[in-house]
């Protein structure tokens, strides 16, 4: 896949998801950084005001792979939904893809795509 692919159908489900009244704006940001290598970041505000905050880091030589990435879902107020990340932790985490619950605790989980995020 090419990285314009990726970010084509990224836009293409952010403008599926609007359409549904769910969100009331979004930032996009999408940066090529060579012809395999991007960065997109952004800001999804739902109606109720609730924000996921997201951050991708590909690279797609071979196939699809987020080097970093961080999806952060917090209520109006800032109280933590739930974010997924592959961020380093101390003291280590046996795992890599994380998802941080809103209790506070952290666990194993695959790699999420922006459209399948709960």
């Amino acid at each position: 896949m090419l990285l314009t692919e990726y970010f084509a159908n990224l836009v293409k489900g952010i403008e599926e998801y609007s359409k549904t009244n769910l969100i009331i704006d979004t930032d996009l940001h999408i940066d090529s950084r060579t012809e395999k290598i991007g960065v997109t970041k952004g800001v999804i505000t739902f109606i109720d005001d609730s924000k996921l905050f997201f951050t991708e880091y590909l690279d797609v030589r071979y196939k699809i792979e987020k080097l970093t990435y961080s999806f952060h879902f917090q209520q109006i107020d800032g109280k933590l939904i739930f974010r997924y990340d592959n961020a380093d932790h101390t003291p280590r985490l046996n795992f890599n893809s994380h998802k941080h619950v809103s209790s506070g605790e952290i666990v194993q989980s695959v790699i999420p795509e922006l459209g399948n995020i709960t």
